[in-house]
C-alpha cells in the first residue's frame, strides 16, 4: 500500500482527532460550498482572504506538520508558478499603453476662465501617478491586467484543490455519505431514491483503494519480471501493456463480486429492509458555533467581497 501512503491529496487522517474531525460533517460540508462558491464574483482581495483562512485553519486545528507539508507546500508551489506565468503572460487587451497626462501640464494646472479665456493662475495640484504597465523589463512585462488575471487564477487553484482535501482530511467517508443523505432527505418527497444514491457514493468511496491496491501489484508484477522493453519494440510493449489491462479489469470485477455478494450474505437485498446508520447526526455547541461563525463569513463577503464592475 505504499502507493496510496505516497498520495499527497484525498486521504482521511484517522489520528490525531482534530476539533475539525469533530464537526458535523454537514456544517463543514456548509463551510465547503461556501469557500467553492463565495469565490465567484469576489474581487482579488476576498480570493487572497480566502487562501488566509484555510492556512489559519490547517494551523489552528493541529493536524501534523507531516500531513499538510505535502499537501500545502506543492499546492503553494503550484500557485506561486501560476501567478508568475500569469502575471508575464499577455493580458489578451493588446494595449499599447500611452500616458493618460497630456504632455502639457498647464492644461491641468492652470484653469481657464471662462468669460475672457485668460489663464487663471493657480499652484499645481497633487496627483497620484497612474500606469497600466507595472514591470517591464526587455520581453517580460506585467501590466494591470496580467497581475488581475494571475492573481484570481493562481488563489482559486489553491482554494479548489485544498479546501476539498481539507474536508476530505477531516471527514471520513461514511461520515460524508451520512451527511449527504441527511441533506437530501427533502429529496423523498419527488422520489428520487436518496438511499440508492448515498450507498452508491459509499461504495464508490470504499472501492477507491482497492482500485490503486490493483494498480499497485500489477505494476510491481510488472516491474519485478525485468521486461527489455527495448526488444519488445512499440509493438509488444502496447500487447504488454494490454494483458496488464486486461488483468486489472477482471481483478476489479471480481473485487465487486466479493463486495456484492458479501452484501447480500449480510442482508442488503434493498435499502428499505436493511439501512445502516452509519452516524449519529446531532447539532452540538461548536456546531452551531460554526454556523454562527459561516454567517460572519457571509455577511463579510456581501459587504465588502464583491467584485467592483
Amino acid at each position: 500500500m505504499d502507493l496510496l501512503r505516497s498520495l499527497p491529496l484525498g486521504l482521511y487522517l484517522e489520528q490525531p482527532l482534530t476539533w475539525l474531525h469533530k464537526l458535523d460533517p454537514r456544517v463543514k460540508l456548509m463551510w465547503l460550498l461556501s469557500f467553492l462558491t463565495s469565490y465567484v464574483v469576489a474581487n482579488n482581495y476576498w480570493r487572497v482572504l480566502l487562501v488566509a483562512i484555510l492556512i489559519i485553519i490547517t494551523l489552528f486545528a493541529k493536524i501534523p506538520l507531516r500531513v499538510w507539508r505535502q499537501q500545502m507546500g506543492w499546492l503553494l508551489l503550484l500557485s506561486l508558478m501560476v501567478l508568475i506565468l500569469g502575471s508575464i503572460s499577455p493580458d489578451a487587451l493588446r494595449i499599447n499603453y500611452q500616458p493618460r497626462l497630456p504632455a502639457n501640464q498647464q492644461v491641468l494646472t492652470q484653469p481657464i476662465n471662462a468669460k475672457n479665456n485668460q489663464v487663471i493662475p493657480h499652484s499645481p495640484i497633487s496627483k497620484k501617478e497612474y500606469s497600466y504597465v507595472l514591470f517591464q523589463q526587455g520581453p517580460v512585462r506585467v501590466t494591470r491586467r496580467s497581475l488581475d488575471l494571475a492573481i484570481s487564477l493562481s488563489t482559486i487553484v489553491f482554494t479548489l484543490i485544498y479546501s476539498t482535501n481539507l474536508y476530505l482530511l477531516t471527514t471520513a467517508p461514511e461520515e460524508i455519505t451520512s451527511g449527504i443523505e441527511s441533506l437530501m432527505q427533502p429529496l423523498r418527497r419527488f422520489k428520487i431514491p436518496v438511499t440508492e444514491i448515498t450507498l452508491t457514493l459509499t461504495l464508490s468511496l470504499r472501492f477507491i483503494p482497492l482500485v490503486l491496491e490493483e494498480v499497485q501489484n500489477l505494476v510491481r508484477s510488472v516491474m519485478t519480471r525485468a521486461i527489455n522493453w527495448k526488444k519488445l519494440g512499440f509493438k509488444g510493449g502496447v500487447q504488454v501493456w494490454l494483458i496488464v489491462t486486461e488483468r486489472l479489469l477482471e481483478n476489479l470485477l471480481l473485487r465487486a463480486e466479493q463486495m456484492a455478494n458479501a452484501m447480500i450474505v449480510r442482508g442488503f437485498t434493498s435499502p428499505n429492509e436493511h439501512q445502516v446508520q452509519w452516524q449519529d447526526l446531532r447539532l452540538r455547541v461548536s456546531d452551531w458555533l460554526a454556523i454562527a461563525i459561516l454567517m460572519v463569513f457571509w455577511g463579510l463577503r456581501i459587504a465588502f467581497g464583491a467584485e467592483v464592475s
